[in-house]
């Protein structure tokens, strides 16, 4: 059975508390999994899976450190993620040039090793006072395949 795998890179703990709203948010109607990237296998990664990453930005607009590894091993690896699907939700602040560029990383790390990004790519503004939570839980309606 196909389950909705939710991976997650961050650096404060913020892309963590959205990743556990979303399995709050699903995990009724289906079967999901949260990992941390650094503790995500790339062997591990399934077709018959949904994926949903969310990933903040640090620094001038690298991964955070708990992505720096699974991004690492995308580039060292590159597995052949034809048939993977995935959707993303960054975090960021539009007041920094390199505003969700965390997230955009790992993105194209991911269509560059085949997988399909579906849905809308969404992004969480830390500059305009919302909860990212609110705004992923809102992405996350759009993107989410049906059961």
């Amino acid at each position: 059975m196909s389950k909705t795998v939710i991976l997650y890179g961050t650096e404060s703990g913020n892309a963590e508390m959205v990743a556990d709203d979303l399995v709050d948010e699903i995990s009724g109607d289906r079967e999901v999994e949260a990992f941390d990237m650094s503790d995500f296998d790339l062997a591990d990664f399934d077709p018959e899976n949904y994926y949903l990453v969310v990933c903040s930005t640090h620094g001038d607009g690298e991964l955070p450190s708990s992505a720096r590894p699974f991004g690492e091993a995308l580039d060292e690896e590159k597995p052949d993620l034809t048939g993977i699907r995935y959707s993303i939700f960054g975090l960021g602040d539009s007041s920094y040039e390199t505003y969700s560029h965390g997230s955009e990383i790992i993105d194209e790390k991911l269509t560059a090793l085949g997988a399909t990004r579906v849905g809308e790519y969404g992004r969480h503004d830390a500059s305009d006072g919302s909860l990212p939570n609110d705004n992923a839980l809102a992405w996350l309606q759009g993107v989410l395949e049906p059961a």
